[in-house]
């Protein structure tokens, strides 16, 4: 699963703009926004959560869920421990 501040970090990683993301992805930028904008995890169809998460793959960014360690060994950002919806850690 994915998240709407996953996609927000990980468009703030690559420097990408909502627009550039659905270039990237073949995805509609509405649908992008409304995305982004989801508490917890992003629902919507399989196939277009898929094209988001393979155009954040192909520019480099992994995108980690709860306990799932890193490929590649590179650099991520995630909670140190899990927080539900709405939660903040501050």
């Amino acid at each position: 699963m994915i998240t709407g501040a996953q996609m927000r970090a990980a468009r703030a990683l690559l420097g990408l703009d909502q627009r550039q993301l659905a270039e990237l992805s073949g995805v509609s930028l509405p649908t992008i926004q409304r995305m982004e904008a989801s508490e917890g995890n992003v629902r919507g169809v399989v196939d277009t959560l898929a094209k988001v998460v393979d155009a954040f793959d192909r520019a480099g960014v992994e995108l980690l869920g709860d306990n799932m360690v890193s490929r590649e060994g590179g650099r991520g950002v995630r909670f140190k421990q899990a927080f539900g919806p709405g939660d903040r850690p501050i």
